[in-house]
């Protein structure tokens, strides 16, 4: 099987041209699908590059053409969709989709783009790109980020809404369930991205984070409680690119990624000059921050030894009270996107949600062939192959999988057993893309 390729320079080129805002009633649409195609084909570009080292060129594309700003609008779009018409779509007694796919794209398409954004926003140039929008993405990351603290303190994401009247869109709401924590790991990410630029940020930017949400604090929460670990059957288990993993005893002292990211977070915001200046050490705030101290082993230092700084630096604090930052009387910026969509549809969500049953997500069968040919050229074996970060897994038990389902090729099981178990819900899937050419095989 041959490898995949990253895009040409002019198929990436064309995409990035393409790249438009849609509208909230547009969600699920025809021009709304292909606004989805060029954000994933864009995405999965962008891993193939990054991890060649190629990322170059896409970098300047999206700066050159102001695709950022672009981007996180549909961001928070498609947030605000997920909060506020997707419940009312569950809701809908009369609503008995033959297919939850093309609703479930939509719940995939906050996924695509805040995937994209992990992986561009590493470089400096992109986030100066982003311009006043960069408020709006530091208000979307720490309501994810408060998801998350929530997560750790209830054990699950709290489910919102009445209970749904139909068996498929209750598997589709806990799927969503199961998306909204791993799309928050990845705003996490974005958020530490975000603060190694502290230097060239905004005030507002700096305000928003320090003052208004209080980001320290925040990640301190991340530290005591750490959502991506949990045990299960006195076993400890870690979530890593993408599933949960149980960690041998001999690795459970090894920090995570995403551990990193909040510490890496942390000395951006408590250790650089500007943020210093700006942040208020009181009473509650210092005694928050000095919890960390004991977690800061040396263990953990020789994993991360800048963290070094961070411990001289907590130990100063501890005897002494920085000066509070000056007040100086500056008009600040704040966030418009998610104020302007809510103020745009308010009292309008159900008359939304009717809308998009009737022309977006009740495909006729010969629409929703169309669509799945269109779904295989864009999700090619090949390019899905590539950037699978390990072995594929058996879709009922999770272990490590060798068999595929030889009409689709797109489900991985261990055994026959497994396979027919899943057969019922994964049927329609089957149906369709055994169809579409290009995908059925034989195993």
């Amino acid at each position: 099987m041959a490898a995949a390729e990253p895009l040409s320079p002019a198929e990436a080129e064309a995409l990035v041209r393409a790249l438009r805002g849609t509208e909230l009633r547009d969600a699920g649409g025809t021009g709304w699908l292909r606004q989805h195609e060029c954000v994933d084909k864009l995405n999965m570009h962008a891993i193939l590059s990054a991890s060649a080292g190629r990322e170059q060129l896409l970098i300047e594309l999206l700066v050159s053409h102001c695709k950022i700003p672009v981007l996180i609008g549909e961001l928070i779009t498609v947030e605000v969709w997920k909060h506020k018409v997707f419940p009312v779509l569950c809701r809908l007694e009369d609503f008995h989709p033959s297919s939850t796919f093309p609703i479930y794209v939509v719940l995939y398409h906050e996924a695509s783009i805040i995937n994209l954004l992990e992986t561009v926003f590493f470089h400096k140039e992109i986030c100066e790109s982003a311009e006043d929008s960069i408020l709006d993405l530091i208000d979307y990351c720490h309501r994810k980020l408060t998801l998350l603290v929530a997560r750790s303190a209830t054990g699950a994401i709290e489910k919102q809404g009445s209970p749904l009247p139909q068996p498929h869109l209750s598997e589709l709401q806990k799927q969503a369930e199961m998306m909204e924590f791993e799309i928050s790991l990845k705003a996490l990410s974005v958020l530490r991205f975000i603060t190694d630029q502290v230097g060239s940020l905004p005030l507002s930017a700096l305000t928003r984070m320090l003052n208004t949400h209080n980001l320290p604090c925040l990640l301190i929460e991340l530290v005591e409680h750490c959502p991506w670990s949990c045990r299960e059957a006195g076993k400890l288990k870690k979530f890593d690119n993408g599933a949960w993993h149980v960690v041998p005893p001999e690795d459970q002292m090894k920090m995570t990624k995403l551990d990193g990211q909040v510490w890496l977070a942390l000395l951006n915001l408590l250790l650089s000059p500007e943020c210093q200046q700006k942040y208020h050490f009181d009473g509650f705030n210092k005694s928050q921050l000095l919890k960390l101290r004991a977690f800061l082993t040396d263990v953990l230092l020789d994993q991360l030894p800048n963290l070094v700084e961070m411990q001289r630096f907590l130990s100063h604090l501890a005897v002494t009270d920085p000066a509070p930052p000056k007040k100086d009387l500056v008009l600040e910026q704040v966030p418009v996107i998610w104020d302007h969509i809510l103020k745009k549809n308010k009292g309008k969500w159900e008359a939304i949600a009717k809308h998009q049953v009737k022309h977006a997500f009740s495909p006729t069968e010969e629409e929703l062939k169309f669509q799945a040919r269109r779904w295989a050229q864009t999700y090619s074996l090949d390019m899905l192959e590539a950037l699978a970060p390990d072995k594929p897994r058996c879709r009922v038990c999770g272990v490590e999988a060798a068999k595929r389902c030889s009409r689709c090729r797109n489900e991985w099981y261990c055994t026959r057993a497994c396979q027919v178990q899943h057969w019922q819900k994964h049927r329609t899937a089957c149906d369709l893309l055994a169809q579409a050419p290009g995908t059925a095989g034989t195993q």
